[in-house]
């Protein structure tokens, strides 16, 4: 078995010997190696294992001092037969030891410097022991820490074994990094075995992976105790400390003028040594052009060029703008900032291509008179959109089309009267072809069969009236309109003569009209009653309408406006008047009249009993009719009664 020892550093203040409880001897076994300070003497304890086969001196530890010592001597048991030391104060074990001869050493250190004046010294025990089980790591480790991760940061931690008891030398275990492991970047805590970062400049572009090698020892750790190793992997983990940078100062693109929107033109290349899913470039484009092309990332993080809007070669032939790219959710300060290129000129030639007709439209929509031949439906127009500017030649294929083309003109007429109840609508298509024999395209076009309007629109309403409370503006109505003809109607309502008191307003989304009122203030004591000529178009072709006269009703009304009492209209047609003037006498039709007259008034005196205290006003009439066959004059005199009409005509307004 190696035989080894590793000794403490001792370093002792005035402050530690006071407190110590003794005045000259201190025990300490925190540190490898052995060190004597002013003041006091110092005691360490080495330990090893007996059986040592191999007799030659062996290093156990080494004696150090503040002071300037040229020269070590030892004093006590087996000195220079078993224990010595050289000049540089190193402590060697020159034969094997037993623990039944002798189970521990008592040595004392003297240091002295160049006059060989005595400066330090240090109580040595040597403790000897006969066996002790070797510690054992149950597995490798790995671990993982972020690159520029704080000094302290903990990785992993190891642990290894020991069947001795860990309170006794032979089982209290030590952890240390082997020297043939990584040392610079990580420590070790030697009582618990975690492993923590001693840098803050990792860096995983420079260096990914570290390899530890990590040693158990039991004897406290020191040199002459059993030991074990393990490795530790350590990966750095890559986060956002990069900035993407241009591969070039200049790119150069070609992009022919169909290119499609949204296809990559070019790839902006880029350099950035953070891992792709931490790299995060984003790319501006100058004014104005950043409206006419656009920078989307690619699958591994590059910039590809793509058109927002369509190129054309003969409005432009070539564009020169500048890009400009930036790093998102940078972790750190790049450590690139000052090499990265973060703008880059882009060229981009435009390519001519023979591109085919283009029509003005994309699709065409025209109307066409059922049983009748037209010779100017409407016309389809193309162009050619090159430089060049070929002539365009124009043909329906459908060979039973009923609609012809002028190839020069792009003119559409009937080849054949059509007929609405048999198809409403023809759709078919056009083609328009370069000449000579060059590029075609094609466009839809719908011939809309329109039927012949035969009928006239007939009005339809509810009753209408108006609140003697009514303002203007208050609608009091709705017209609609009803039309016989297949074809849809686009109904226009209107006023013969014009009204100071209504008025009328289509309402095209539901082809309807609105009654409303100009002024208000109505009575029922106004003898006036209120007739409007209402003219209804259809919009057909030819444009049929119709014109009816429609009542108003004046009316008392409560606050949601809901009728109580209305003032009846006498309307009374021409053909009604002639029909009454060729079957009634005259003198019936005088009485009727008169007797129509005298209701009114009474009704109104009626309603001015609420209103008057001096008791009821009372109205006489009476028709006095003489059946001679003189014309049947009425005589006003007779009987001394008198008719008397105070009331004006009806008004239609």
């Amino acid at each position: 078995m190696g035989l080894m020892v590793l000794a403490s550093t001792l370093v002792l203040t005035r402050e530690e010997t006071a407190s110590s409880g003794s005045s000259d001897v201190v025990r300490k076994e925190s540190h490898p190696d052995l060190l004597r300070q002013e003041r006091g003497i110092y005691q360490q304890t080495l330990y090893m294992y007996e059986g040592r086969v191999d007799t030659s001196p062996y290093v156990i530890g080494r004696i150090w001092s503040f002071q300037k010592v040229k020269r070590y001597h030892l004093e006590g048991e087996g000195v220079n037969s078993i224990f010595t030391v050289d000049d540089e104060g190193r402590l060697f074990v020159n034969k094997t030891l037993n623990q039944k001869e002798k189970r521990i050493y008592f040595l004392k250190a003297l240091m002295y410097d160049g006059d060989n004046t005595l400066v330090d010294s240090i109580l040595l025990d040597v403790e000897v022991f006969s066996s002790g089980s070797v510690p054992v790591f149950p597995t490798t480790y790995s671990g993982s820490i972020k690159e520029r991760s704080r000094i302290g940061t903990e990785v992993v931690a190891v642990t290894a074994t020991d069947a001795d008891d860990p309170r006794q030398p032979q089982g209290a275990l030590r952890y240390s990094l082997r020297p043939e492991g990584e040392l610079s970047a990580f420590e070790i805590n030697s009582y618990t075995g975690v492993v923590t970062s001693r840098s803050d400049s990792l860096d995983r572009e420079t260096r990914s992976q570290c390899v530890l090698v990590v040693q158990a020892q039991d004897l406290k750790g020191q040199p002459t105790g059993h030991t074990a190793t393990t490795s530790v992997t350590i990966t750095i983990t890559d986060i956002n400390d990069n900035i993407a940078s241009f591969t070039r100062r200049t790119y150069e693109f070609q992009g022919p003028e169909d290119q499609k929107l949204n296809e990559t033109i070019g790839t902006l290349t880029l350099e950035d040594r953070d891992e792709i899913q931490n790299k995060d470039p984003v790319f501006t484009i100058t004014p104005p052009f950043d409206n006419m092309f656009q920078v989307k990332l690619s699958p591994v993080k590059d910039g590809d060029l793509m058109l927002r809007q369509v190129l054309d070669y003969e409005t432009r032939s070539s564009y020169s703008f500048t890009v400009h790219v930036w790093e998102n959710n940078l972790e750190t300060p790049a450590d690139n900032a000052d090499s990265a290129i973060t703008s880059a000129q882009v060229n981009v030639k435009v390519i001519d291509v023979d591109e085919p007709p283009m029509f003005t439209r994309p699709i065409y929509k025209f109307s066409v008179m059922e049983e009748t031949m037209v010779t100017n439906i409407g016309a389809v127009s193309a162009r050619d959109p090159d430089k060049a500017s070929k002539s365009i030649r124009y043909s329906i294929e459908d060979k039973d089309c009923p609609i012809g083309v002028d190839p020069i003109t792009g003119q559409l007429f009937t080849l054949r009267k059509l007929d609405r109840k048999l198809e409403a609508t023809h759709i078919f298509q056009v083609r328009a072809q370069e000449e000579p024999g060059g590029l075609e395209s094609f466009v839809k076009v719908n011939i809309l069969v329109q039927g012949v309007n035969a009928h006239a629109p007939e009005l339809v309403w509810d009753e209408v009236f108006v609140c003697e409370k009514d303002t203007a503006g208050t609608v009091i109505g709705m017209l609609n309109a009803t039309d016989t003809d297949d074809q849809i109607p686009f109904f226009s309502f209107s006023l013969v003569h014009p009204s100071t008191t209504f008025s009328i307003t289509t309402n095209n989304s539901d082809n309807t009209a609105d009654i409303r009122l100009k002024r208000g203030h109505f009575s029922l004591d106004d003898p006036t009653d209120y007739m409007l000529e209402v003219r209804v178009e259809d919009g057909g072709r030819p444009p049929m309408s119709s014109v009816v006269q429609v009542p108003i009703k004046v009316c008392q009304c409560d606050d949601n406006r809901i009728p109580k009492e209305c003032k009846v209209i006498l309307k009374i047609g021409v053909g009604v008047i002639v029909l009454i003037t060729v079957l009634v006498p005259l003198p019936a039709i005088l009485g009727m009249m008169v007797m129509w007259r005298c209701y009114q008034k009474k009704k109104s005196l009626a309603r001015m009993n609420h209103y008057e205290e001096g008791g009821i006003q009372m109205s006489r009439c009476q028709l006095v009719v003489d059946n001679q066959e003189d014309g049947g004059e009425m005589d006003m005199d007779r009987d001394g009664l008198s008719i008397q009409t105070s009331a004006p005509h009806d008004a239609v307004v």
